[in-house]
């Protein structure tokens, strides 16, 4: 273990300002704890969520440590800024994170003279400093704590220590708890009508839209900085880290993240971590990875920022080869039958729970990988988009539109698509809190229109997509009518269900197929 001196060198080299400053600007935070209440929050967006699950063998849920991910969502004088938090041993650094970049990035530093780069450059200091100003925050209790190593003796177990040596430990963990943990980031800010992702970690940026040329893409802005990201190998790498060894490490430390803010452990001890110890330089950082602007002019559709939880959730519940086209069908879905942007994300959120529970549950092949979910967090933005009236369903009125969701899978030249139904509100329903006639333009459906446009599944990192390999139509517009019962008070049904019923009765020596194929009785 690092001596006390040593210790400070680290924090000294990586940190200039006195470590006497770190009380005080301790302080300054808790005292300003609301210092974001007076910034307007944006009403073109919605937030849902849901904390961490361990499932017991009888299919119940409990809740297996507080809540920690983060996320704020400010209206600025000129932009927009939004952000989604994975904090992980603790909510500290995800709360301090929610507070710390928005005084970086809300306060005058941003306006609507920045080029591209300005933008990219000030967003990059902003993670910068946030990362330094927390180490400040904690900067006396780690001094305190080094201090506290230094006196108990190495490697002795707890039962072979002196009563003093006893309390010692017993003062070292509670320091413990007060600087463990970090967090992962994704940040949206929109400045100039051009959108800017920074990424640090394992959440996720999607933008979906429909293009001038009639196409429907799904965007992942960026990758997760993880082991399977070949650009992080290589930066690591350069460090001379055996890249082999990597590749067979799904967690460092306890995360999959290569990329944090905050964590101690692996910023100043990384050298104790075995797969990490031969690094010439932190290879654990806090350096955001940024994208845009891009421009959003003439944009109809929305951005989703997601935490880790979220996406690990839904992946373990049906693979991760289809999850950014599931997740987007089912916010579509959301915001053409909910009222509100809130309850559209929300209700996102408690359909993964529920798909994630239900594949725990059914004892099928991908049980073992639902055992538990982390805090999922989803925050939803519209750009131009309609939103329901609440009074359109399925059978009154909605639109409904079969959509072929593709997939390209960088490993194969394979391409597969599932068919799903997105329920599309009437033209004439509230867009950006503002009633409108239409916001239905180019590659979007209008009524008597049946446009040929294909969702696409592109990854800004790789430049991928892929079509439809069905008959290319994203939308097909079923009748504005509303369906009316038959004689017996029978909806007339979407699907035939007649092969079904045959398959089903032939493995069921009571079943019975009834006339009009409705099956068993």
């Amino acid at each position: 273990m690092r001596g006390v001196r040593g210790f400070f060198d680290v924090i000294m080299r990586s940190y200039p300002l006195p470590l006497k400053m770190a009380a005080q600007r301790r302080n300054l935070m808790q005292s300003h704890q609301s210092w974001t209440d007076d910034l307007p929050l944006c009403q073109l967006c919605g937030v849902g969520n849901a904390p961490n699950c361990v499932y017991g063998t009888d299919g119940k849920g409990t809740q297996s440590h507080p809540y920690e991910d983060g996320h704020f969502r400010f209206r600025g004088e000129d932009c927009f800024l939004y952000g989604v938090f994975n904090g992980y041993d603790g909510s500290r650094v995800a709360n301090f994170m929610s507070q710390c970049l928005t005084a970086e990035l809300l306060l005058g530093q941003l306006n609507s003279t920045h080029s591209d780069a300005d933008v990219r450059r000030i967003l990059s200091q902003a993670f910068d400093a946030v990362e330094k100003s927390y180490f400040e925050t904690i900067g006396d209790v780690l001094a305190e704590k080094a201090n506290l190593q230094s006196q108990i003796p190495e490697g002795a177990l707890f039962h072979q220590l002196s009563p003093q040596c006893q309390k010692l430990s017993d003062r070292l963990g509670v320091l413990e708890q007060e600087v463990n943990g970090g967090a992962t980031a994704v940040v949206a800010l929109i400045l100039n009508n051009k959108l800017y992702i920074a990424n640090v970690g394992t959440n996720r940026a999607l933008l979906c839209k429909a293009t001038s040329d009639g196409q429907n893409q799904v965007i992942q802005i960026g990758r997760a900085h993880t082991t399977d990201n070949e650009d992080e190998l290589t930066r690591l790498a350069q460090l001379g880290l055996d890249t082999n060894r990597l590749r067979q490490t799904s967690l460092i430390a306890g995360q999959s993240s290569t990329r944090r803010i905050g964590d101690y452990k692996v910023k100043f001890n990384y050298t104790d971590i075995d797969v990490l110890s031969a690094a010439k330089n932190k290879p654990i950082i806090a350096e955001a990875e940024i994208h845009g602007g891009q421009s959003l002019e003439g944009v109809t559709g929305f951005l989703l920022l997601m935490s880790e939880g979220l996406i690990k959730a839904l992946e373990s519940a049906h693979g991760p080869e289809q999850a950014n086209q599931e997740m987007v069908a089912m916010v579509a879905a959301e915001l053409a039958q909910q009222t509100t942007l809130e309850a559209a994300a929300q209700s996102v959120v408690e359909r993964v729970k529920r798909l994630h529970h239900d594949a725990f549950v059914s004892g099928r092949q991908r049980a073992s990988h639902c055992a538990r979910h982390e805090d999922m967090t989803l925050l939803v933005r519209i750009i131009n988009y309609p939103l329901s009236d609440g009074s359109l369903t399925p059978t009154q009125g909605g639109r409904i539109y079969p959509v072929s969701v593709p997939y390209s899978n960088s490993q194969s030249t394979s391409k597969t698509s599932v068919t799903l139904s997105l329920v599309m509100p009437s033209q004439g329903t509230l867009t950006n809190g503002t009633n409108t006639a239409s916001t239905l333009e180019g590659g979007t459906p209008t009524p008597g229109q049946s446009p040929t446009a294909t969702l696409q599944s592109t990854n800004t990192q790789t430049q991928s997509s892929s079509s439809s390999s069905g008959d290319g139509s994203l939308f097909r517009q079923r009748g504005s009518q509303a369906a009316q019962p038959d004689e017996t008070g029978r909806v007339p049904p979407y699907v035939d269900f007649t092969e079904f019923y045959q398959l089903w009765g032939s493995d069921h020596s009571d079943g019975q197929i009834t006339q009009g194929g409705l099956g068993p009785q």
